[in-house]
């Protein structure tokens, strides 16, 4: 029967109880000697059933280091309620299409079409929009 482990003042766990191995060593040298051959074999083992086709764990964390995000920038500003509702019907579209998206997300997505067309359409967008006062809106009671 096996001795139970024991955690020591190191806080590691030996795997054989410091007494009981004293005691097993004394007793018959040749079963300590067993037990340290099933265990070096085992490590063999586990050392050998490593695949040579995936990376290495420290090689992953390593290439997740290289990529490095863009700092995101947290803003706030004001718009007309009906530009707001806007906001949650385009997102329902999405949803309705199968894709989740964040006001955030929709609000890049303009800026990219916005991007994309002449500055000429870009003008005329610009002054299709009605301007709004700046600042909070004040609380309602």
């Amino acid at each position: 029967m096996k001795p139970q482990a024991t955690r020591n003042g190191s806080g590691k766990r030996p795997s054989v109880h410091p007494v009981a191995g004293a005691n097993k060593a004394a007793a018959d040298n040749e079963s300590v000697n067993k037990t340290k051959a099933r265990r070096s074999a085992t490590k063999a083992k586990i050392r050998k059933a490593t695949t040579v086709g995936k990376p290495l764990l420290h090689v992953v964390r390593h290439r997740k280091e290289q990529v490095k995000r863009e700092k995101v920038v947290r803003d706030t500003f004001t718009m007309p309620r009906a530009d707001y509702e806007k906001l949650a019907v385009l997102k329902q579209r999405c949803l309705d299409a199968g894709v989740a998206v964040k006001k955030s997300e929709l609000v890049r997505a303009g800026l990219l079409l916005l991007e994309s067309k002449p500055t000429k359409r870009l003008l005329a967008a610009v002054k299709a929009v009605e301007p709004v006062k700046t600042g909070r809106p004040p609380k309602s009671k």
